[in-house]
């Protein structure tokens, strides 16, 4: 008798809810699932648009304990009449925007995907900076790259532990090359005598991205390379893990390394450009004080806008048929459809960890 009633009262809420749900937009909730398509770059750019949104920073501690319980709810279908799908999604994305995926611990703020725009933006404008001087250009490169070390670790996949030893050697590399890059091009510009001040001044902004690109492509290679040599997971075309390849490991870091130079374009080459012309203005050739608010906005614009746009660009998993042979030749029994590198880089919190 307690069964049927606890059956009936389940039915019963769910019917509720289906009827508040007819009246919204939402699209039908799924657990741990993204809310937007991601076959198409509007989806997807939505999708990043929800994860990097900063106004969750100030979600307050009740509202996330309400927004767990009611994924909680959902989960063992005790969910109250009237919950719609909307209610759903915000609560999934509080979860997901301030807790682990894997540990469901909260993540210090700075290091938050919604806090990586408010919290990255003044390092930005560090780095974009005129006339920087040796010290200068050394501090703002390795905040940078100390910066998205942190970011990459508090997001990490903690269901497969990595040796503290390879984040380590990742960020030392990243450092390096970003400094002597950024250190080494600065010392070129300012020897070359065939260039007026105005010319070096501009060159020397557009210096940043080769030095972070550099720095990004070294990060890949040296928390990677293991994957050359194991392979990584290759999936089938309903996510059921099929085995390991060699060569989805060499597709997915030439890609992977690919987008770590593409992606810093629009937010460090795109302020330098906009900043030139904006200083030939008659309001800022009068008001030099303002030149630094200005650039300040500039880099927030094309943080905020530019990045989301770059990410959504590139799917999360890499489709290719070709590699169910491959797969099989390494004696890994697949079913047959389309095969999903599983590239652990092309997740979006280590995306947007790696984009400056």
């Amino acid at each position: 008798m307690a069964d049927t009633a606890t059956t009936a009262s389940a039915a019963a809420a769910a019917a509720a809810a289906s009827a508040a749900n007819a009246s919204t937009d939402a699209p039908p909730f799924q657990l741990g699932k993204p809310r937007f398509q991601q076959t198409s770059f509007y989806g997807r750019f939505r999708h990043f648009l929800d994860i990097i949104d900063p106004r969750t920073l100030f979600v307050t501690e009740r509202r996330l304990r309400e927004a767990v319980q009611l994924l909680e709810d959902y989960k063992h279908g005790t969910l109250r009449p009237g919950v719609t799908n909307e209610q759903l999604w915000s609560a999934q994305k509080i979860k997901q925007a301030i807790l682990h995926p894997d540990t469901n611990e909260k993540i210090f703020m700075p290091f938050r995907m919604s806090g990586y725009i408010p919290f990255g933006t003044p390092i930005v404008v560090g780095l974009l900076l005129p006339n920087q001087t040796l010290a200068s250009t050394v501090f703002w490169q390795w905040l940078n790259q100390s910066h998205n070390a942190c970011v990459n670790y508090a997001n990490r996949n903690a269901t497969k532990p990595s040796p503290a030893s390879k984040f380590i050697q990742g960020y030392l590399g990243a450092v390096i090359s970003a400094v002597s890059i950024a250190v080494g091009l600065n010392v070129l510009v300012q020897k070359a005598n065939k260039f007026t001040p105005a010319t070096r001044l501009l060159v020397q902004r557009f210096v940043p991205f080769p030095a972070v690109a550099s720095a990004n492509i070294c990060n890949v290679v040296l928390m990677r390379y293991g994957e050359l040599e194991e392979g990584i997971d290759v999936l089938d075309g309903d996510g059921n893990l099929v085995g390991s390849s060699k060569i989805a490991a060499r597709h997915a870091l030439l890609e992977t390394a690919l987008t770590r130079v593409v992606l810093p374009m629009p937010i460090l080459v795109l302020p330098p450009i906009v900043m030139s012309m904006l200083e030939k203005t008659a309001l800022l050739q009068a008001r030099p004080r303002l030149l630094l608010p200005v650039q300040s906005l500039v880099c927030l614009a094309a943080f905020g806008l530019a990045l989301p746009l770059a990410i959504s660009l590139f799917p999360q998993m890499s489709e290719n048929q070709a590699l169910v042979g491959a797969a099989r030749m390494q004696q890994v029994v697949g079913g047959v459809g389309l095969v999903a590198l599983v590239a652990w880089l092309v997740d979006l919190r280590y995306y947007c960890g790696q984009a400056r």
